[in-house]
């Protein structure tokens, strides 16, 4: 999450475009997310999960045709790791808003790619960016009280750690493979670990064509329009303003559940989640290292 220090000077300006696929890759994310919830109960959040990362996996096959010979053992050692933390990332946050609004989950899941950013960067000023994110996170859980679901929180933040996880092997997938290949086959390899509960969590739902044209659905606007979006953006944007623009997603993911799920954002919550986003944003904003695109 961290970025290399980049001059935004004028002549170095970002140009709408990629700003504009930044922004459609988090909308995506976060309305292809309250579109699965509508899933979930025909399917479960683990069986609306498998059909998002196994029709992701078919796509991404397609479009990259990884080769699967003269690889070493390292590599495939890291598109399984890399696999099993989609799946851990996608699977947790899904039970997460099976339990808690999105906007909340969001927020929550957002402190593992924050860590990420601070932890790079040794600056006195990431002190104050944890200290931001850690009142947004303490307010969240205090002002919802007793309606705020425990175990939803626990997954949310799990997410968060997978999505930890992600971000630092998708810098060393990135490295090992030739573009998207890696991620093509960790999504196989997610797959292969949702299988066995997403079957026992959706049952015979996941025979239905309504049901297997809506996880595509899901698969497009969570999974393949996104990374799409996020890899040709940053080969047109600094990876800074890149990290700024993401921080976005713990108020998108709000807006979305508004929109499409009716859940209303109360005051101590829109505080919250604007904590969060001030954190992430001010730390991918001074930090040095550059960012991977996150999910």
């Amino acid at each position: 999450m961290a970025q290399a220090p980049v001059s935004l000077s004028p002549d170095r300006g970002v140009s709408p475009a990629p700003v504009g696929m930044v922004l459609g890759a988090v909308a995506a994310v976060q309305f292809g997310a309250g579109l699965a919830v509508t899933l979930f109960a025909d399917l479960g959040p683990v069986g609306t999960v498998l059909l998002r990362v196994g029709f992701a996996a078919i796509v991404l096959l397609i479009a990259w045709r990884p080769s699967v010979r003269g690889r070493t053992q390292r590599e495939w050692e890291l598109a399984a790791a890399f696999g099993l933390s989609l799946a851990l990332m996608n699977g947790l946050y899904y039970l997460a808003i099976d339990r808690i609004p999105q906007g909340v989950a969001v927020t929550f899941e957002f402190v593992g790619p924050l860590g990420v950013a601070l932890a790079a960067s040794r600056r006195g000023l990431d002190v104050m960016w944890a200290a931001m994110a850690a009142a947004g996170v303490a307010l969240l859980g205090g002002g919802l009280g007793p309606s705020l679901d425990a175990l939803g929180v626990v997954f949310a933040l799990g997410a968060g750690a997978a999505w930890a996880a992600y971000i630092l092997l998708n810098m060393r997938v990135g490295k090992a493979f030739a573009g998207g290949q890696g991620l093509a086959l960790a999504m196989v390899f997610g797959t292969a670990i949702l299988i066995v509960p997403g079957v026992i969590d959706a049952g015979d739902a996941l025979l239905d064509p309504d049901l297997l044209a809506l996880g595509f659905g899901v698969a497009l606007l969570s999974s393949v329009i996104p990374y799409s979006l996020e890899l040709e953006a940053l080969r047109r944007m600094p990876a800074r303003v890149f990290g700024v623009l993401m921080s976005l997603e713990p108020a998108l993911a709000a807006l979305a559940g508004f929109l499409v799920l009716g859940q209303d954002v109360r005051p101590v919550e829109a505080v919250a989640i604007a904590l969060v986003v001030a954190a992430s944003a001010g730390a991918a904003r001074t930090a040095r290292e550059p960012r991977p695109p996150v999910d």
